[in-house]
């Protein structure tokens, strides 16, 4: 329900309005400033509100270019997340959602550009429109003021031959536009859901036009095209008392005439806005360079079925939780890229592991250099753990796991931190049971998560805790050969498609039936039930949660959380 959503995410909902607020009251602040402002009279008379349009639109793309970064800054996020260790976790988990913020003022700055790009289009033809008239209007005089001297003038077009086009792409302001607008279009277009699963080199590689992006965005103003009167010109002759007199010249002016107003340019001040968050960021890459060169030992490498790589690795001062995720380089296949990997071992391992599976140019190139047979081993470098751990699981005595496809992956972490932490009689280890749900459209890929179920079943058998982990696998995508298989070794103790003696379900699961059998065993009992997989599964199981939770506090209640991997 939306009650519950706000408890839980009452800090980003308070970033949300603090951000849209600020953003609303920026735009109008200045939008009425350059629309009423007496300064700006004359340069209304040619442009209109399209000055104001430009003016707030410009205010607020600096006011979200100052933000983009701060949500990219790993460390900064990691350092915050340390500060925040006295505060509470649904605190520190708000900080997870670090790239929906940034993904949000990036569409902010894309349709604020758009904004700003639609009224200088329309500032151009009216400064082109009011050059070429010659009707003796305000516009066409204050067109014509450059020709009493150079620093005379308020509309920056001073030929009747001068064209959209060319002002466009001869001025600093017109050039570093295009450019910007072109960077922003290729990185917000490149960082969609399909490119970045698919074809991450291309993701990657375009998001660094970024650079290209803050040196436009500082050099963009410094021309000062737009203008407003002079200070010391408004005390002199204020448009109120001298703007008629501009128009009838000719008049008989014995006495009490007004002089030529004078114009001067609004400064650039983008770099105010940016420069500290630039700063932050060359400290944040420079951090990650001094990382990434501390040495990693790769201890062990084992090649899975279906073309997956597991690297063992040992870092001196190396510690992380369960559920968070390191970047990788390889500098013998890029210098440049690092990937994200969810972390697969468990904190009380004296190594941490990830697994790879041929997923792109770059995880292929990896897998094949692990492949060969080479006496020296490639280099990996490393940066991280980030994320927040995913300690709730431990908080409750009933735990539901639900993974998704690759979604399966953080639970490896966490089933076998779990199983240590049962072994060791861990007191801040509540769980009592666990179900886990595994859905895969087919097992190859995750070959050595059934391994790893398989070696969990095998322990919790040999210590009589065969009952503490209950699983069940649905395989949602299948074909006749793997239906006919089944049908034939139906009576096989273990599993046809996994070898586990748990049997896959072939299908969905039917949501209502497995939440009513977990109530039914456990009466009495708070479930956490956790998700890592797509959003429409988020929801019916946040329904399920709802449904089956009992109004009765003495009785059956579920959690859901969804963990943001």
């Amino acid at each position: 329900t939306m009650g519950n959503w706000l408890v839980n995410h009452w800090f980003s909902a308070a970033v949300l309005a603090a951000w849209l607020g600020i953003n609303i009251f920026l735009f109008t602040y200045y939008f009425l400033f350059f629309d009423r402002d007496e300064r700006y009279f004359y340069t209304r008379a040619i442009l209109g509100s399209a000055l104001a349009w430009a003016r707030a639109s410009a205010k607020c793309l600096n006011f979200n270019s100052m933000l983009i970064l701060l949500p990219v800054c790993r460390n900064l996020l990691s350092f915050l997340r340390g500060a925040c260790l006295c505060c509470r976790r649904t605190l520190r988990k708000q900080l997870d959602h670090n790239l929906t913020f940034h993904k949000l003022v990036a569409y902010a700055l894309a349709l604020l550009t758009a904004v700003h790009t639609i009224a200088h289009l329309f500032n151009l033809e009216r400064y082109n429109h009011s050059q070429q008239a010659a009707d003796g209007s305000l516009p066409a005089v204050l067109s014509k003021m450059h020709q009493q001297g150079s620093d005379k003038w308020l509309n920056p077009i001073h030929s009747n031959q001068t064209t959209v086009e060319y002002m466009a792409f001869s001025t600093i302001p017109g050039l570093t536009g295009v450019i910007i607008t072109l960077a922003l279009i290729l990185m917000v277009t490149s960082s969609t859901e399909f490119i970045r699963r698919n074809y991450f080199e291309v993701f990657w590689y375009t998001h660094h036009l970024f650079l290209i992006y803050f040196a436009g965005l500082v050099i963009h103003g410094i021309a000062g095209l737009v203008r407003g009167q002079t200070e010391e010109s408004m005390e002199e002759v204020h448009p109120r008392r001298c703007a008629h007199y501009l128009t009838h010249k000719d008049e008989d002016c014995s006495h009490n005439c007004c002089k030529d107003p004078e114009f001067g340019s609004i400064p650039a001040e983008s770099w105010k806005w940016v420069l500290a968050p630039i700063l932050l960021y060359i400290f944040e890459r420079i951090l990650r360079v001094w990382r990434a060169r501390q040495k990693v030992v790769v201890t062990k490498v084992v090649m899975h079925p279906a073309r997956v790589l597991e690297l063992q690795m040992q870092k001196k001062g190396f510690r992380m939780e369960v559920g968070q995720y390191i970047f990788v380089n390889c500098p013998a296949i890029s210098l440049l890229e690092w990937h994200p990997f969810t972390l697969t071992s468990a904190p009380e391992e004296d190594f941490f592991s990830i697994h790879i599976r041929a997923a792109g140019d770059w995880t292929e190139r990896l897998i094949d250099t692990f492949q060969q047979q080479n006496p020296e081993m490639p280099r990996i470098e490393v940066d991280g753990p980030f994320g927040t751990a995913s300690e709730d699981v431990f908080q409750y005595e009933v735990a539901m796991l639900v993974g998704a496809g690759i979604g399966v992956t953080p639970f490896a972490s966490i089933l076998k931190s779990i199983w240590y932490k049962f072994q060791q009689a861990d007191q801040t280890l509540k769980t009592k049971k666990i179900y886990f749900y595994w859905l895969c459209r087919d097992t190859g890929a995750f070959a050595w998560f059934n391994d790893l179920l398989a070696s969990l079943e095998q322990k919790m058998a040999e210590s009589g805790k065969a009952d503490f982990l209950t699983y069940r696998l649905f395989l949602t995508g299948w074909d006749t050969t793997i239906a006919n298989n089944v049908a034939l070794r139906f009576d096989t103790p273990t599993d046809t498609v996994t070898g586990l003696r748990h049997k896959t379900i072939f299908g969905r699961p039917m949501w209502n039936s497995e939440f009513a059998a977990v109530a039914a065993a456990h009466p009495r009992s708070v479930v956490g039930v956790f998700l890592c997989g797509p959003g429409a599964l988020a929801k019916s199981l946040q329904k399920s949660c709802h449904q089956h939770s009992s109004l009765d506090p003495r009785k059956v209640k579920f959690y859901f959380n969804k963990e943001n991997f």
